[in-house]
């Protein structure tokens, strides 16, 4: 039951056929030119690599050294890759093109953006959200990343804090030193979209819980908060993530919990999400698949991708999410695992792979040596969950298929296991 009701918490792209909505988005039929090939050697692949970037591929700006072995084994002598692989992330301060900029001066391939998933990505198939007036909240290029995802008509939260001065109290210099007028011509708000932690959290959450108590009009006060509140939709659930420090840091995962948590103390009532992706969300991994059967439809190789490797360092987004996705798999087979589409029908989409094996490697939030909660162990039901609220927590799903040191052991491992020469 847990894994069903985590399976239930991800809500598929509503009113979209799964094939459609890929040719929506222009997938079908487009090549990505350099960056995939097949040693004349060495048979085409059934297999691909679904891989984090953060304490797996580099840690803050440094690329780990594992990283680059890993890929002198994934590329051929021609610079191309020999076996799909997409970089499948919950960053999302950042555009999807400046992500593979970035790999690409790192791990010295060229990594094309259609292989870069970064937590929001999903987002382009809530295309019923799209021509609402959305509040964005995160960091960056947050504007022209809602626009690459579909949204038309946003707002910043700097923008709405300019348009009404006195609700951002907290910094003592940022009050307004008279009292301004109030303003009656703001346009209404029609959902939040979070796509990624904030620098200012006390503005964030205050700005946040007045669109969500008044509605969308946060000039104005209501004597009753409404419920159910405008829609939600969120990325990136990492309460965790691991950078150059030698303790993880906060997450926006760990954002999320003090709006659910503030939105709870004041309204007695639950936040909820029309949509929660990046991992663990099997919407992620369906759309991560999705782009690795494309990679394989491209180069012509007449075997589809029947399994996926999914390599990471947090056992909560990393592990749970490759299991859970496995898990979904195995029901797909038997006609257990839906999604739930706009009319409150469950679809089913057909998948042709088969499975999804977590490989969790030391170099980034897991380390063996470290306290109870970066480690997985049979005690796991003792520690703290660092999991999203509305994921089961379920011991068996934090436990990966395989540990290993790093990246480059986990290639490795697939290759000898595939009978691929290393």
């Amino acid at each position: 039951m847990a894994v069903l009701r985590s399976l239930a918490a991800v809500r598929a792209a509503p009113g979209l056929w799964w094939r459609a909505a890929r040719a929506s988005l222009g997938l079908q039929g487009r090549c990505l030119g350099r960056g995939y090939s097949v040693d004349a050697a060495q048979s085409p692949p059934t297999f691909g690599f679904l891989l984090d970037i953060d304490g797996v591929l580099v840690r803050g700006h440094r690329v780990i050294p594992a990283a680059l072995e890993a890929f002198r084994r994934l590329v051929n002598a021609h610079g191309q890759l020999r076996v799909p692989v997409v970089f499948v992330t919950n960053a999302g301060n950042i555009l999807q093109h400046s992500k593979a900029q970035e790999l690409s001066a790192l791990l010295g391939f060229k990594v094309e953006p259609d292989q870069v998933i970064l937590s929001h990505s999903p987002m382009k198939l809530f295309s019923q959200y799209h021509n609402k007036r959305m509040l964005v909240s995160g960091q960056g290029p947050v504007v022209e990343n809602a626009r690459v995802l579909g949204f038309e008509n946003v707002v910043t939260v700097d923008e709405l804090r300019m348009a009404f001065p006195v609700l951002d109290m907290v910094d003592l210099q940022r009050r307004p030193k008279t009292t301004p007028l109030l303003r009656n011509d703001f346009p209404a708000i029609e959902g939040v979209l979070l796509l990624g932690e904030p620098v200012r959290w006390e503005t964030s959450l205050q700005l946040i819980m007045d669109v969500l108590l008044s509605n969308g009009n946060p000039g104005t006060g209501l004597a009753t908060a409404p419920y159910p509140h405008l829609p939600v939709l969120a990325s990136n659930m990492d309460l965790l993530w691991m950078a150059e420090a030698k303790m993880p840091r906060f997450g926006h995962g760990t954002f999320l919990l003090c709006l659910e948590t503030i939105y709870q103390k004041l309204t007695g009532k639950e936040l909820k999400y029309e949509g929660l992706m990046g991992k663990p969300s099997v919407l992620t991994y369906q759309y991560a698949e999705d782009l690795i059967q494309q990679q394989a439809e491209r180069r012509g190789w007449a075997a589809p991708i029947q399994k996926l490797y999914a390599v990471g360092d947090n056992p909560m987004s990393d592990v749970y999410g490759a299991n859970l996705f496995h898990k979904y798999l195995q029901m797909a087979k038997h006609g257990g695992a839906e999604e739930r589409g706009a009319s409150g029908l469950w679809k089913q989409r057909p998948s042709a792979t088969q499975s999804c094996a977590s490989i969790l490697v030391c170099t980034g939030v897991y380390n063996p040596k470290g306290p109870e909660p970066t480690r997985p162990t049979q005690e796991a039901e003792a520690a703290p969950f660092h999991g999203h609220r509305d994921f089961s927590f379920s011991p068996g799903l934090m436990e990966a298929s395989h540990i290993v040191n790093d990246v480059n052991e986990a290639v490795q491992l697939v290759f000898h296991k595939e009978g691929w020469a290393l």
